[in-house]
């Protein structure tokens, strides 16, 4: 059973489409499921959204953070972290309750001017972090293959088509390729950590705050890279849209409840798991440039 939106609330006009009507409500959860059952029906919107924290901008960052200070900047990241949990929820929440993705809900809330502004940030932060993906997947390619730039792009491109295929398979797919991918990042940091051997005391040290990042410039600017590549608000769009994936009766409280529920839970898992793979970035860059006077690695 698709979900519908439901009747414009006060001060917001009516909005007829759903949010991604090719997949909206697509996913049926079944009655008379265990907990646990029914939790993994809804496990996968939240590490769709996990990887927008673990993109090249929190890469750069974390390694230029180690490199310079060691684990001092993991506070910032663990900070940055439950911030974006909090913000997940939130949107996860909209999706759910009201039937709109954040985008649907700045248009009907706000004036048209103000609705139109934000549309072009948007447009120009998507076409900026999109740069970022596009390059670095071709920069990888080139290193692990060899391959040219350009042929590379094309590649990363010819990705989407794929994400794009899969979607139309059912949106199960793509959760489950992403959910892959984001197991094979983790597997592949844990067997690094246990070969650098990092210092263990320093390390857990690093995640108190300290006012060093405030007093320090260029701690402070680091600090910040690392808090805008977190907490980003194209997740936030996203994740209220695709959190409608699942079915939900839009007259029931009490599954609204459960729903908003099991999506929390599913997005604090996966940032989770987000937040040891940022960490595990510094904290190797650290152990491994750092301790080798290597404190300028901020680029390749």
């Amino acid at each position: 059973m698709a979900a519908t939106t439901e009747a414009a609330r006060p001060g917001w006009r009516s909005t007829a489409a759903p949010s991604l009507p090719e997949v909206n409500g697509s996913i049926v959860i079944p009655k008379g499921l265990g907990l646990v059952a029914r939790h993994l029906r809804w496990v996968g919107p939240g590490f769709l959204v996990a990887v927008g924290y673990m993109d090249p901008g929190n890469w750069a960052t974390d390694l230029a953070g180690g490199a310079q200070f060691r684990y001092m900047l993991l506070s910032v990241i663990l900070i940055s972290n439950l911030m974006a949990i909090f913000l997940q929820a939130l949107t996860a929440r909209l999706g759910i309750v009201t039937g709109r993705d954040l985008a649907q809900a700045c248009r009907d809330a706000y004036p048209r001017p103000i609705s139109l502004a934000l549309w072009i940030l948007c447009e120009i932060a998507i076409v900026a972090c999109d740069l970022a993906e596009v390059i670095g997947s071709a920069i990888a390619l080139k290193l692990l293959f060899g391959l040219p730039l350009v042929l590379g792009v094309v590649l990363t491109a010819a990705d989407v088509l794929i994400i794009l295929f899969l979607q139309g398979k059912g949106f199960r797919f793509v959760e489950a390729l992403v959910m892959a991918l984001i197991v094979t990042i983790g597997v592949c940091f844990a067997i690094e950590l246990v070969m650098a051997r990092p210092e263990i005391g320093p390390l857990l040290a690093g995640y108190i705050p300290t006012p060093e990042i405030v007093f320090n410039p260029e701690a402070l600017y680091i600090a910040i890279g690392i808090l805008g590549a977190t907490v980003m608000p194209h997740n936030l769009y996203l994740h209220s849209s695709i959190v409608q994936t699942r079915a939900v009766r839009r007259d029931s409280i009490e599954e609204q409840r459960s729903a908003v529920n099991h999506a929390t839970v599913d997005s604090t898992v996966a940032l989770m798991m987000a937040l040891f793979i940022n960490s595990a970035i510094l904290i190797l860059s650290a152990a491994v440039f750092n301790a080798t006077g290597a404190t300028e690695v901020a680029s390749l």
